[in-house]
């Protein structure tokens, strides 16, 4: 993880973890397009994820499930963790907020000293 975490994913995390589904996808969206190539598929599995999540409190499960199992697929790569990211504990809790009943909304807590 570089010294300094882009402030875009860092603001995505924060909209993220105050339940702002829509609008963490929409700055990790704007990283997605500049950011380098290694990290795209990264990006796209949070944004996938924030939508996922956004569609599920809108009471589209269908759509969802379909962005839960991509963006899953999409971030397995890189897991353990990347950029302070706990992969595994991330999809886990994003699992858990998607079942029926809902578990507690997922929160992205970032680990220091993690590539």
């Amino acid at each position: 993880m570089p010294d300094t975490p882009d402030p875009r994913y860092l603001a995505g995390i924060d909209l993220f973890n105050r339940g702002e589904f829509f609008e963490a996808h929409d700055v990790w969206e704007e990283l997605w397009t500049d950011c380098p190539a290694a990290d795209r598929r990264f990006y796209q599995s949070l944004i996938q994820a924030a939508v996922a999540l956004y569609h599920w409190g809108r009471r589209n499960p269908a759509g969802a499930e379909r962005l839960f199992a991509s963006g899953r697929a999409y971030m397995a790569p890189f897991a353990p963790h990347h950029h302070g990211l706990a992969v595994d504990d991330f999809w886990r809790q994003v699992e858990a907020a998607l079942a029926d009943p809902p578990g507690p909304p997922p929160r992205i807590a970032l680990t220091p000293g993690t590539p």
